[in-house]
């Protein structure tokens, strides 16, 4: 996988558009954004509520712990292991246009590509055909010129070396609970910032022979089914 410049040097480059909802506080997927709320004051009759359970003598009166969900976010992420770049976008929302948008920022990332070989799940929104529904015919036929797509087998988001991105993004700075969109984006950016000034990249093992082997039912599948009549 690569992108070629106009001089014709290669260079292996992995990226892709894949899309996570991204926790704005905790690691799971779909998050919320939330805050704690404070206790509510005691009934009069001083019967616990739902989920509490009645003070015993000695004993201090126990409550579960609630929070006020405050909205979801995702995050667009591209990946060049080859430089260790990463390039990642806080969205509120994970529609064709949010995916038009950054596929043309990553476009200008790479003024010099003719061609930019993108590998990414099986999103409904990662197609071309969105960008002719969010831009000007003339201006999405040149976008969907730059790339070249490729999507991972369905169930195998694991092949895609952004996941271990991604993952690693959630583990240093989205374990926590983030009130807002804009903390969201300062901390996810600021952490993108770290990795990319370190060149963090992937070691990726899982080699074309050992595909062969993993992936092979699937490689007769295709055979079977590009075979002529």
């Amino acid at each position: 996988m690569c992108w070629r410049c106009t001089s014709g040097h290669t260079t292996p480059f992995f990226p892709s558009s894949a899309s996570m909802s991204a926790p704005a506080c905790s690691t799971a997927s779909p998050s919320s954004r939330c805050r704690r709320c404070p206790p509510s004051p005691p009934r009069a009759n001083n019967r616990p509520k739902p989920g509490e359970q009645p003070a015993k003598a000695g004993r201090p009166r126990r409550a579960s712990s609630t929070y006020v969900r405050q909205g979801t976010a995702c995050l667009l992420a591209a990946f060049e292991p080859g430089t260790g770049q990463r390039l990642v976008e806080v969205s509120a929302r994970r529609t064709g246009a949010d995916y038009c948008r950054f596929l043309q920022r990553l476009a200008a990332h790479y003024p010099q590509a003719e061609k930019i070989v993108l590998v990414q799940d099986n999103l409904n929104t990662h197609t071309d055909a969105v960008f002719y529904q969010h831009l000007p015919a003339a201006q999405a036929r040149a976008l969907a010129a730059r790339f070249e797509l490729h999507y991972t087998p369905k169930n195998a988001s694991w092949l895609n070396m952004v996941e271990l991105e991604l993952s690693a993004i959630a583990r240093r700075c989205l374990h926590q609970r983030i009130p807002t969109l804009d903390e969201l984006t300062a901390h996810v950016a600021a952490c993108v910032a770290e990795r990319n000034a370190v060149r963090a990249t992937v070691k990726w093992q899982f080699t074309l022979e050992k595909a062969r082997v993993k992936l092979d039912r699937h490689y007769q599948k295709i055979r079977a089914t590009n075979l002529p009549d």
